[in-house]
């Protein structure tokens, strides 16, 4: 795989980060959503595929991507297709920080440090080049505006999107709901972005241990009693910097 094409990871991290505070939106969920943005590009490079609601390696090779390299190590060695949902629900501990410290490498994003209450320090991360974000925006703005349908990537995307709760970072207000239900309904156009949006959501509903229907369901919105979870609120308070991103500001 070559570095000439952003990957999903990274593109739903640069989505996730507000060009004003440097923080990122819904960090926990986020967390979740990275782990299931892999699982996607893995898929579109041909290295995994979904059998039901598990996902089987079907292409050991490395992809040359070092941090996708070590998940597809990893679902290797288990040997036989694992669940999605118990995929993304495992540790990723320092995951979004590998991603961020990647964009900062890449030159896409600068660490700012901090202070919180003058005391604890902070990380606080600013987009280098804000072109980049809004071309990424653009490929969703415009599949919600057109209503054709996007290509596997953008779909996939626009799940993930919706999954880790980022409609309202995205599209915020009452004017923001028809562009929010749009969003959510991007997640039909992609079996593996559906699957992995639906692992993401039954994690952060805590049902994790309930088996799907199996892929005919991947394209289906979340139960009506499942939305607080995938639009929560837009952030939480600050926490210091331990290794780890600083998290967004509650508006």
């Amino acid at each position: 795989m070559g570095r000439s094409r952003r990957t999903l990871p990274e593109e739903l991290l640069l989505l996730a980060l507000d060009p004003t505070t440097g923080t990122t939106a819904q960090p926990q969920s986020l967390d979740l959503g990275l782990a299931g943005a892999q699982l996607v590009e893995l898929a579109l490079a041909g290295r995994i595929a979904p059998d039901g609601d598990r996902i089987a390696v079907v292409v050991p090779r490395p992809t040359g991507d070092p941090t996708l390299d070590c998940a597809l190590e990893l679902l290797r060695r288990r040997g036989a297709p694992v669940r999605a949902v118990h995929w993304i629900g495992g540790p990723r501990l320092g995951l979004r920080q590998t991603y961020l410290s990647h964009l900062e490498r890449c030159g896409m994003v600068h660490a700012v440090a901090g202070q919180m209450c003058g005391v604890l320090p902070t990380t606080r991360y600013q987009a280098t080049d804000n072109e980049i974000s809004r071309e990424i925006r653009a490929r969703l703005d415009s599949a919600i505006r057109t209503g054709v349908p996007p290509d596997p990537r953008t779909a996939a995307l626009a799940a993930l999107a919706h999954a880790v709760g980022l409609g309202k970072h995205l599209y915020p207000g009452n004017e923001g709901r028809s562009s929010r239900s749009r969003l959510r309904d991007l997640i039909r156009h992609d079996p593996m972005g559906g699957l992995v949006a639906h692992a993401v959501m039954d994690v952060q509903n805590g049902a994790a241990a309930q088996p799907r229907r199996g892929p005919a369901s991947a394209g289906r919105q979340a139960a009506p009693g499942a939305r607080s979870a995938v639009e929560p609120a837009r952030g939480v308070p600050m926490q210091p910097h331990h290794g780890s991103m600083a998290r967004a500001v509650a508006h």
